[in-house]
């Protein structure tokens, strides 16, 4: 079976929370708060019976998930992890999820096969959530802020996870053996930068590429939050379980940057193309991918060198320059397509040229740029509070106190997407997305007569007083615009029933 030349993708990022005076054992309850001061129509509850966070895409379920001690802290003694009151899940009216995971508010976008869709998506939840923070601040009198970054600096790290869909055909030992190499080199462009290292007994590093290197310790597992793997083996579909798996991506930094959203995604569906395809990439196989993403993210203005499986030695350009030359057969597939290729070589290009030329493109670079001139006009190094302040600033995402929007307006970051694109998908789903058009629907026109919902399955209440469960993934053979227009005046659940069960 040929690969998949448009895949479903989607992006889930826990933002960091800080509100002055409240220490991490509160913020479970703040986070939960800030999720629900989100206005109706929503729907919910989430329906939990379709996730499997322990079964492992090798054919096994492991006992228990691994927990780390310092994010534990972030959880509340006792909670079921799937209490819809904890959790607080809504589902909005554009099709995104929108929750409380472990002390941090948690917006996933609605799925798209359109990359740009994606990224207009992306920085729309970064607009829901700064609207959130101000609906709280203004409540509580105290101010909220939310990062989107990984790291709070003291050890725990939460997550920006991609999700792409992929060939079931394909064995998960494939995508196990192929996706490291990728997933160590492309903090290149996918970096966010921190300062500092926080894996125990390292000293020595002002500033790394990514915020998440420090926390991988194995190559594959079905672990997000402890023992955190490079490739994740969770099997869950959302999708027809039969035809389609969800390559779900931990290893990934929250990206402000426009184009370096563009290419994590872009680059890994490519990727994930070459192995859908049987491409042979064991000339770019990494000896030890863990130690090369440390040693990479460690040295931001060098490339290191590091052995690969058969006996060679290469750097992360190297490997990327590799994986952009076999992905050129996909050349002239569709302009999405040509848009990835032609982005990546000028980003290697540029960075092969000088690695701070892509400060446009790449977050790392822009924060790294502008701590290394702050630091120099105030006579500190990067271990000072005042850098380590400066640090998270970057991070914040109200326009008016994060660095990364002040460079914004300075025009000294590149963009990709515009405003406009950005509010509609605050305000309705991806139109490429038979799934996430139906759900928002729902959320809009419907939240009442929801039983449940979930990401491939919603279940309705009819007059009648019987439940119905859609199962979404069914109508992804129908035209998206077709679908839009079957349901776009339907207001209850039996005529929305009737209407896509004629059009199926």
């Amino acid at each position: 079976m040929a690969s998949l030349p448009r895949r479903l993708m989607g992006i889930e990022t826990e933002y960091g929370i800080h509100i002055d005076g409240l220490g991490p054992d509160a913020l479970v309850k703040a986070s939960r708060e800030l999720v629900e001061s989100h206005p109706k129509p929503y729907a919910s509850p989430w329906e939990y019976r379709h996730e499997h966070p322990r079964r492992d895409a090798r054919g096994f379920v492991v006992d228990r998930l691994s927990v780390d001690p310092i994010d534990a802290r972030y959880d509340q003694a006792g909670t079921n992890t799937t209490d819809n009151h904890l959790r607080a899940d809504r589902m909005l009216p554009n099709g995104a999820r929108l929750y409380n995971d472990h002390g941090h508010p948690e917006y996933s976008t609605p799925e798209t096969s359109e990359l740009l869709t994606l990224v207009a998506a992306d920085k729309a939840g970064e607009r829901i959530m700064q609207e959130l923070a101000v609906k709280r601040s203004d409540v509580t009198g105290t101010l909220v802020s939310l990062q989107k970054n990984n790291s709070d600096g003291n050890g725990a790290s939460y997550g920006t996870h991609e999700s792409y869909q992929a060939l079931r055909s394909v064995d998960i030992e494939a995508f196990i053996r192929d996706l490291p190499s990728h997933f160590a080199t492309r903090i290149l462009y996918t970096g966010a930068g921190k300062t500092g290292c926080e894996e125990s007994g390292v000293r020595g590093v002002d500033f790394q590429l990514s915020q998440r290197a420090d926390f991988f310790k194995v190559i594959a597992s079905v672990d997000t939050l402890y023992n955190r793997p490079l490739v994740n083996t969770r099997d869950e579909s959302h999708d027809d379980p039969s035809q389609l798996r969800r390559i779900h991506v931990i290893c990934g930094d929250a990206n402000l940057s426009e184009t370096a959203t563009f290419l994590k995604c872009g680059t890994t569906h490519l990727v994930l193309r070459l192995i859908e395809d049987g491409v042979d990439l064991s000339h770019i196989a990494l000896a030890d991918p863990l130690a090369a993403i440390k040693e990479i993210s460690r040295n931001p203005l060098t490339l290191p060198v590091f052995p690969l499986k058969d006996g060679n030695f290469t750097t992360a350009l190297e490997v990327q320059f590799a994986l952009l030359g076999l992905c050129r057969r996909y050349e002239g597939t569709d302009p999405q397509t040509d848009l990835v290729l032609s982005t990546w070589r000028t980003f290697l290009d540029d960075y092969a040229a000088n690695p701070l030329s892509v400060a446009d493109r790449a977050d790392w670079a822009a924060k790294y740029t502008l701590l290394t001139q702050f630091a120099a006009e105030e006579g500190v190094d990067f271990k000072s509070d005042i850098i380590q302040s400066l640090d998270i600033a970057f991070h914040d995402i109200d326009p008016d106190a994060g660095l990364h929007f002040a460079l914004l307006d300075a025009g000294d970051v590149q963009t990709l997407v515009t405003d406009d694109a950005i509010n509609m998908l605050i305000e309705q789903p991806p139109q490429d997305s038979a799934k996430a058009i139906i759900r928002g629907h729902v959320a809009q026109h419907l939240p009442d007569a929801v039983v449940s919902i979930s990401w491939d399955e919603v279940t309705l209440r009819l007059q009648s007083g019987q439940n119905v469960a859609l199962t979404l993934h069914a109508f992804t053979a129908v035209a998206p615009d077709a679908l839009a227009a079957a349901i776009k005046d339907i207001t209850n659940a039996d005529a929305l029933v009737a209407a896509l069960k004629s059009i199926r």
